[in-house]
């Protein structure tokens, strides 16, 4: 199996003048997973190099096994720290066999309009290889099209960083764009947990989203577990 991780590149939480990028745990937890199971796992990102990191990701109380694991891998950040340019990705998705998007709210700023992760997406549904985001990754869902040009979410069950969960954080009024509104506005079907941060995940078809960081490894075994049954 051959994976593709695709991180964001922004940093800036709007103009609160606060940093922000992907969520660690988010990218950690299902590339141990994917790598645990024997795939190969390459990582791209918009600008390529060294994606940010929400510094909030690596307080110790979000500190995880995955991420702590992360933390002693020098292998491992040596290959985050050098992502594929996405636009340098085949854009018909050949060689791989799905796509993850870790979240962090960076991917709302760069990942919801950008081209190349847009057809990247489509590219996979087409090929009928899954794609599957966590957290504020749903994001690059909103504007890829299925191939009679429909919304690719419409009447498809998907979940993401609730509008709750977003209040609790205390950053409704900052964020581009709610992601459970946005999904909603694009005819989702939106589902989630009865209780905001807990794990909770969705699988329709090719795709497969979660809805915050918990998730992140639940995501990643679910999309294992579709790649083994294909």
């Amino acid at each position: 199996m051959k994976i593709l991780m695709v991180l964001t590149s922004h940093d800036a939480m709007g103009d609160t003048g606060h940093k922000t990028g992907f969520w660690l745990e988010e990218f950690a937890a299902p590339y141990y997973v994917f790598l645990d199971a024997g795939a190969e796992v390459i990582l791209a990102s918009p600008q390529g190099g060294q994606p940010p990191v929400d510094p909030n990701s690596t307080q110790p109380d979000a500190m995880t096994d995955a991420t702590h694991r992360f933390e002693a891998d020098e292998d491992a950040k040596a290959q985050l720290a050098n992502t594929v340019k996405l636009s340098d990705i085949d854009v018909d998705a050949e060689g791989f066999d799905a796509v993850f998007y870790p979240g962090g709210h960076g991917p709302l700023w760069d990942l919801t309009d950008n081209a190349d992760s847009v057809r990247l997406v489509e590219a996979f549904i087409a090929a009928d290889k899954p794609v599957a985001a966590v957290c504020h990754a749903p994001t690059v869902l909103l504007n890829a099209r299925d191939e009679m040009g429909a919304p690719l979410v419409k009447g498809r069950e998907v979940t993401g960083f609730a509008n709750s969960e977003e209040a609790a954080v205390g950053l409704t009024e900052v964020v581009p764009h709610l992601l459970e509104d946005a999904l909603k506005a694009k005819g989702a079907h939106y589902v989630r947990s009865q209780q905001d941060f807990a794990p909770f995940q969705v699988r329709d078809g090719l795709l497969i989203t979660g809805q915050n960081p918990a998730s992140s490894a639940p995501v990643a075994e679910s999309l294992l577990k579709l790649l083994k049954t294909a």
